[in-house]
């Protein structure tokens, strides 16, 4: 009898999905190699190949093309398992599964072409307008430079983003249609037509190999383009799965607060263990000292409430206590940014509290700290832009922004 109600709770334990199996595992592996990434200025093929293992890039990829079709909430807790052990790894784990959601929206042709050898295709996107695109028989030519580009060395397609000349249309460039200037659009352009400028040279977020994408006259024929208002609107092609029909403003700056809340959680787990070991100038433990557990204890709530608002806003994009759209695209953006701040805030105070030794480039706390803070200024995050637009929408202000 008890064998037999065992075999049924066993039976019954609901099963991890391949990304939460093999994230503590990449995890391991982007720790050991987060010194060399950050000398280097880009992750270790080690690194990569253990992202892609873990099943990050196929996570959004569809089902008809041996992808996972997976969900925000566990794609974001793995983010986190990976940033534990190195910020720029889970950074790069973050944007390689969202660039693979984007291909989703190409036409069928297009999204044979880049899966045609499996759903594992390392995609690094270009998501801010810049170059210039051409028309020319059967598709376009496109050129210019892109900056800031994280896993571009490692990517086998880029997506640029770019203006293209079109006619006027009721959304505006912010909103990916068109403007008097033309239309917004994505162009997939392959490993082989790439051109990669060395210019990633930061504070923090090293290993991640940001640098810029530099494209000459290469052609992009119409099945591997896309405009940017069907990302927006969440009009993927062929395939009605709950991570492709969700609109951006659900789920925009997901990518870049996931990653920062396992960097948080690392610069704890360092923090503890650096205290349980100190001892202060006349030999005393330091961990005994009050005010130094207040401070430890006030830094990881942060981090925890920080971690409640960014699975809050991916529980949302999985459709799971979702609120109204028009709250939805003011909210989440709001919670993510505020969240980034509370983690900033909890890892400065952590980094004070290490005193002279913090300083030096051997400690991690500093290295997380660095990771955080060069995040962080990525304008997706700015509490600024969405508090502002949260307000007024909350209060019926005349400049509130309509959902999109």
């Amino acid at each position: 009898m008890t064998g037999d109600s065992t075999q049924t709770r066993t039976d019954e334990a609901p099963r991890l999905s391949r990304i939460m199996v093999g994230a503590p595992g990449a995890a391991r592996i982007a720790a050991r190699c987060a010194e060399e990434a950050e000398a280097a200025r880009r992750l270790t093929p080690e690194v990569v190949e253990a992202l892609k293992e873990a099943g990050f890039a196929r996570h959004f990829v569809p089902a008809t093309h041996g992808g996972t079709e997976g969900g925000f909430e566990e794609l974001t807790c793995a983010v986190g398992v990976v940033g534990e052990g190195c910020a720029s790894a889970a950074w790069a784990a973050s944007l390689a599964a969202y660039a693979g959601r984007y291909v989703a929206f190409l036409p069928a042709a297009g999204q044979a072409e880049i899966w045609a050898d499996g759903p594992d295709v390392l995609v690094a996107g270009a998501l801010m307008p810049a170059g210039t695109a051409e028309r020319v028989p059967g598709g376009w030519r496109l050129s210019g430079e892109w900056k800031y580009i994280s896993g571009v060395h490692f990517a086998d397609w880029v997506l640029a983003c770019s203006v293209v000349p079109g006619e006027a249309g009721p959304e505006g460039r912010t909103g990916g249609r068109s403007d008097r200037s033309g239309e917004v659009r994505f162009f997939a352009v392959p490993r082989a037509d790439v051109v990669v400028r060395d210019s990633w040279f930061t504070l923090g977020m090293r290993g991640t190999g940001s640098d810029t994408l530099v494209l000459c006259d290469a052609y992009v024929p119409d099945h591997l383009t896309l405009g940017r208002s069907a990302v927006h609107e969440g009009r993927a092609v062929g395939t009605d799965a709950r991570c492709h029909i969700v609109p951006m403003y659900a789920v925009n700056a997901l990518p870049f607060a996931a990653p920062l809340v396992g960097a948080a959680r690392g610069a704890l787990r360092a923090a503890h263990e650096q205290t349980r070991r100190r001892l202060d100038r006349r030999g005393n433990p330091v961990r005994d000292k009050p005010s130094v557990q207040i401070d430890l204890a006030r830094s990881a709530a942060e981090v925890d409430a920080a971690e409640l608002l960014v699975r809050r806003t991916a529980r949302a994009a999985d459709g799971i206590d979702e609120p109204g759209a028009a709250e939805a695209a003011v909210r989440g953006p709001r919670d993510l940014a505020l969240a980034v701040e509370l983690l900033v805030s909890a890892v400065e105070r952590l980094f004070r509290a290490t005193g002279t030794s913090g300083h030096f480039e051997s400690d991690p706390v500093q290295r997380f700290r660095r990771d955080i803070d060069t995040a962080a200024s990525h304008v997706a995050l700015s509490f600024e832009t969405t508090g502002a637009a949260y307000g007024a929408w909350a209060l019926g202000a005349g400049n509130a922004v309509p959902a999109r």
